[in-house]
């Protein structure tokens, strides 16, 4: 009888492992609305970080200027070339300078 038992629990078991499907997730996109002032704004519609949801990548006022620490810019002051990022948002893995201009490395998503 216990092997009954433990055949038909292996059974159900065995019934639940289904392959997902291979393939990138649909991400979500933006509307009609956000898309008209993303550009509008001047900005361009991508996606960006490890999900594959449409953004907004905005272009930044001070962009290329030369920075020393984090209040100079609008953005992010880039440690490798001491300049002010160009759009925001920005992902991945950097080294931007901090509030007292020290050097710091972050990864963002």
């Amino acid at each position: 009888m216990a092997r009954i038992w433990i055949g038909m629990a292996l059974a159900f078991a065995l019934v639940g492992c289904v392959e997902e499907p291979p393939g990138v997730r649909q991400g979500k996109t933006l509307s009609p609305a956000e898309r008209a002032e993303c550009l509008a704004a001047g900005g361009s519609v991508g996606r960006g970080g490890l999900l594959p949801d449409e953004i907004c990548f905005r272009p930044l006022k001070d962009a290329g200027k030369v920075c020393t620490k984090a209040t100079d810019c609008e953005g992010v002051c880039l440690a490798s070339t001491r300049t002010c990022s160009k759009v925001e948002p920005m992902s991945g893995c950097y080294e931007l300078l901090d509030g007292q201009g020290r050097q710091l490395a972050i990864c963002v998503d």
